[in-house]
């Protein structure tokens, strides 16, 4: 057998041996059938691990941080955040395969099954979160452009740190009572919603951790430009967090989302920075 070969193998055998322990691990986690079928994905992966392993004869031993980062992805971000990203790496492990069945004739059969994994994994979870994605998208969508824009705009108009945050929390948790209440009322006019409380509970949630990391830096920084500054950064980590989470559960690209949802919530606060500034500027208002 190529040495190249060889080494691939080696290194397949360790990924397999990874996944069935991340497998095993959320399986006793999660329970019922979920966990069932992760249980019996942990046992195909084992099994192909002693595939490789005839070919290399060598034990492999599974990388203690993947598993422990992996783990402690899906206790923040739930089991199907961190299935779809494990099935992403499956992906690219498929095209590995391909090239293989020349040297391997076995790896044609696991390259089937690992397709066959991805279907099963998809149709298997029910995560409750999942339902509700919806309302925290919404949550958090208007509180990064409402808040952004009207901090911007405090910033250049009131120039001073207590005053900006104290408009903000009020403004944030007016605003948060108000995007509940709506998404609640929304909800419950739909037939098929059976439980309008939670939605407005998630959208909530995600508006109200979106003030708090907006507001944040105009307790800490003493320069309101440099609050300003700070809080623009924050809100393109939840962007860019948030994003990631929604691309990967969904599935869908990232890139062009972030774009789309960072251009909106800057521009807004273009607009109303500039408006802070017509005010104090052309109107006299200065605090």
């Amino acid at each position: 057998m190529r040495e190249e070969t060889l080494r691939l193998l080696e290194e397949m055998q360790v990924n397999e041996k990874t996944d069935s322990e991340i497998y095993t691990i959320l399986s006793r986690r999660v329970g019922g059938e979920n966990g069932e079928v992760l249980r019996r994905m942990a046992s195909d992966e084992a099994r192909h691990c002693e595939v490789w392993g005839r070919y290399t004869g060598k034990k492999a031993e599974a990388r203690r941080l993947k598993v422990f980062f992996y783990c402690v992805m899906g206790w923040i971000f739930g089991l199907t955040f961190v299935i779809n990203l494990l099935e992403s790496g499956e992906d690219g492990a498929g095209k590995r395969y391909a090239g293989l069945i020349e040297d391997v004739p076995e790896a044609k059969g696991i390259m089937e099954e690992e397709e066959i994994h991805e279907r099963r994994l998809a149709e298997m979870v029910d995560e409750e979160r999942l339902k509700y994605i919806g309302s925290m998208v919404l949550g958090l969508n208007d509180a990064l452009v409402e808040l952004t824009g009207a901090l911007a705009g405090f910033t250049l108009a009131l120039g001073n740190n207590a005053t900006v945050g104290l408009a903000g929390f009020i403004t944030g948790v007016s605003a948060t009572l108000s995007m509940a209440a709506s998404e609640y009322l929304a909800k419950k006019a739909e037939p098929e919603e059976k439980h309008p409380f939670k939605a407005a509970v998630y959208t909530g949630i995600a508006y109200m951790i979106t003030v708090t990391l907006l507001l944040l830096p105009y307790v800490v920084f003493s320069s309101p430009y440099a609050a300003l500054v700070c809080c623009l950064f924050n809100a393109a980590c939840i962007i860019c967090l948030f994003t990631f989470f929604v691309s990967v559960v969904r599935r869908e690209a990232f890139r062009p989302q972030f774009v789309e949802m960072l251009s909106i919530s800057f521009g807004v606060a273009a607009v109303s920075f500039f408006i802070g500034w017509a005010a104090k500027t052309w109107m006299g208002i200065d605090m």
